[in-house]
């Protein structure tokens, strides 16, 4: 009895120091000094305290060995007790998006222009914020508040690389289409997308809800209608660099974004070339030339949920993705969405973008209906106005969400916990902040070899 209990002892105060300090590694790795201090701290005092146990006369081990498990079980009974119930929303808007009236299509509008002044004379309630916006510096330029040369060079690079590509998203069909099963075309199309660069892919039926009415950006006639008769709409994610993403709002988060548009953009436009050669009519929708709103469209093609501060919350990367979409006629099998009430509930309760934006351009407290559909709704003006004064694309939501946290054993199993368990959920929050901070710092203003010229004069 005397050598069992001794090994079991010992069994647990070895696992808990390899567990922690594998985090303390994992934390390390990961640039997070704080977080590897307290896990370190937290690992070396609760080795010593069982440890300590070991010290302990027989029955003093047995009691505290009882003290465990009866500790184990009541966290095992917090786990599962259901709290936080929440449901995700599985409708589509009532009515289409006019692209017009997004604020990046506004912001492209030149002042005395006919559209211009037709979109004000039926619009004048934007017109106000819109030109404010305008006469400040605007995204990457040399007179904004974080302006950085180099980066804005690196940037400005990706972004030209992207217009580039904007009228390769379409073009011809081959004559004869080639006669491969639904399922066989559905395997190969998510197989070329990973293949290409693609970090996931899902499959949707294109609904009314996922197309723009009108057109506001990109090849076509601006204000005419969207036409997209397509059935089928692939829908992938790219990730985005963790460090980078961690600079936020400082200029790596715009090289980074601009990367990552070029990822999305390369991996569409080979798909959409691929399927045509097949014989079927395919469509690439990249940064500005888009005809479908690509965050609902990954919705529903079952790549996550739309999160608090309105992007795509995946299951392992949160919202650090980019997305792109093709659509297309080829005959494929859609995947099911599954709402994740896990996912919203802890949006609902965590709030950590609302309280880190420097805009306040994200909502706090619940969701609310908005053309029909349960949501939160983000103030695009004043996020975008934000933009423009300090030239970068901002991203201090992506940096301080939970979920943002690298795809590794560790932040994964905590995301297994959330999915599971409503207690969990809120104590992974306070974690959270216990090790990574409530206003999260913000990681190196420099990516580039060199350092910033501002640095260097």
């Amino acid at each position: 009895m005397n050598f069992t209990i001794t090994i079991f002892l010992l069994i647990i105060s070895a696992g808990f120091f390899i567990l922690g300090f594998a985090f303390v590694i994992t934390s390390l790795r990961e640039g997070e000094q704080k977080a590897s201090i307290w896990s370190a701290g937290i690992t070396l005092t609760g080795t010593a305290l069982l440890s300590s146990s070991l010290m302990l006369p027989l029955q003093g081990r047995m009691i505290f060995i009882s003290i465990l498990l009866g500790l184990g079980l009541f966290i095992t009974l917090v786990f599962y007790f259901p709290l936080g119930n929440e449901s995700g929303e599985d409708k589509n808007p009532l009515h289409q998006v006019d692209e017009r009236e997004i604020i990046f299509a506004r912001a492209r509008l030149i002042p005395g222009s006919t559209e211009y002044k037709t979109y004000y004379g039926l619009h004048p309630e934007h017109q106000e914020q819109d030109d404010a916006s305008r006469k400040k510096p605007g995204l990457l330029s040399p007179q904004s508040s974080y302006a950085e040369p180099l980066h804005s060079a690196a940037a400005g690079a990706s972004f030209y690389l992207t217009d580039a590509l904007r009228e390769a998203v379409d073009g011809p069909v081959a004559e004869q289409n080639k006669d491969y099963s639904p399922e066989i075309l559905t395997r190969i199309v998510k197989h070329l997308a990973k293949y290409y660069g693609a970090l996931d892919c899902g499959i949707t039926i294109l609904k009314p809800a996922h197309i723009y009415s009108h057109i506001g950006r990109g090849s076509g006639k601006y204000g005419a209608p969207v036409e997209l008769k397509h059935k089928f709409a692939i829908a992938f994610t790219v990730e985005m660099d963790h460090q980078m993403i961690g600079s936020a709002p400082y200029p790596p988060i715009t090289m980074e974004s601009g990367r990552q548009y070029v990822e999305l953009a390369r991996v569409a436009v080979q798909l959409a070339a691929a399927i045509r050669s097949l014989g079927f009519p395919a469509r690439a929708h990249i940064d500005g030339n888009y005809r479908v709103i690509a965050p609902l469209v990954a919705r529903d093609a079952g790549l996550g949920e739309i999160g608090r501060m309105g992007l795509l919350m995946t299951p392992r990367q949160g919202p650090r993705v980019r997305v792109g979409v093709v659509t297309t006629d080829l005959p494929l099998i859609a995947d099911s969405y599954q709402a994740d009430g896990s996912l919203i509930d802890f949006c609902n309760i965590c709030q950590k973008c609302a309280d880190n934006c420097p805009s306040q351009s994200i909502p706090h407290g619940d969701r609310e209906v908005n053309n029909g559909v349960l949501r939160w709704k983000i103030i695009p003006e004043s996020c975008y106005h934000y933009w423009t004064i300090i030239g970068t694309d901002c991203g201090r939501c992506l940096a301080v969400c939970p979920y943002s946290h690298p795809d590794n054993w560790a932040h994964n199993l905590v995301r297994w916990g959330i999915s599971e368990s409503g207690t969990f959920r809120r104590a992974a929050l306070v974690l959270d902040d216990f090790l990574y901070g409530k206003k999260p710092v913000s990681g190196p203003k420099s990516f580039l070899p060199s350092g910033s010229i501002k640095q260097q004069q």
